[in-house]
Parts: C-alpha cells; sequence; structure tokens
C-alpha cells in the first residue's frame, strides 16, 4: 500500500487520538468537544464549499476543499465509532453493483426494517 493509500488511515489515527484533547491547543478536539451536531454542521459546511470551488473556482481550490471535507466527515466517523476499514468494506460490496440496483436494494432493506 502506497503512502497515497495509508494517509487516510493515518490521518484518522491521529484524529482519533484528539478526542478527549485539550480544545483549547487542537482544532481537531475543539470539534469532538462541539460535539456531534457541530461535527455534523461543519461537514455539511465544508461540502458545499466544495461544491461552490467546483462552480467556479480552479481545480486547486476544489482539491483544497476536498481536503477539508475529508477531514471533517472523518471527525464525524471518528465521533461515531467508525474505522475508515468499515467505509471500505461497504464501497467493496459495493464495487461492481450497479448504483442503480444498489439503490433499490437499500430501498427494499430499509423498507423491510420499518416497523409497520
Amino acid at each position: 500500500m502506497s503512502k497515497d493509500s495509508r494517509i487516510i488511515e493515518e490521518l484518522y489515527d491521529v484524529i482519533a487520538s484528539r478526542r478527549g484533547g485539550d480544545p483549547e491547543t487542537s482544532y481537531t478536539s475543539k470539534l469532538f468537544h462541539r460535539g456531534t451536531n457541530q461535527i455534523a454542521k461543519k461537514l455539511g459546511e465544508e461540502a458545499t464549499e466544495v461544491v461552490v470551488a467546483s462552480l467556479g473556482q480552479s481545480p486547486a481550490d476544489v482539491v483544497s476543499e476536498s481536503a477539508d471535507l475529508l477531514y471533517h466527515l472523518m471527525v464525524l466517523w471518528a465521533d461515531q465509532g467508525i474505522r475508515p476499514d468499515a467505509v471500505w468494506a461497504e464501497l467493496e460490496r459495493r464495487f461492481g453493483v450497479s448504483g442503480i440496483d444498489e439503490k433499490k436494494l437499500r430501498k427494499r432493506a430499509k423498507n423491510s426494517e420499518t416497523p409497520r
């Protein structure tokens, strides 16, 4: 595995290690301290910034905003106790399945879980 493919896991480990840290000295600790609602809100802001960059800024701006988005997504994963390998496993499960078919399967599964 190249450094490029490990960077998410390495960054995730650093992010997770900041949970419970001093919010005065670590931005990541400050995010955890603020709680899930604020982490999710920040993730939404970052996603919007990627969209805005893609509609009128340079590819370098999209790259920069994408890095911010991935970082905040990993903060949310750590907040929820989700490791990157769980996401990779889900992507692997979906690999080779039509997006249309996969969405139908998810909808069907969700409907079968709903109490009647």
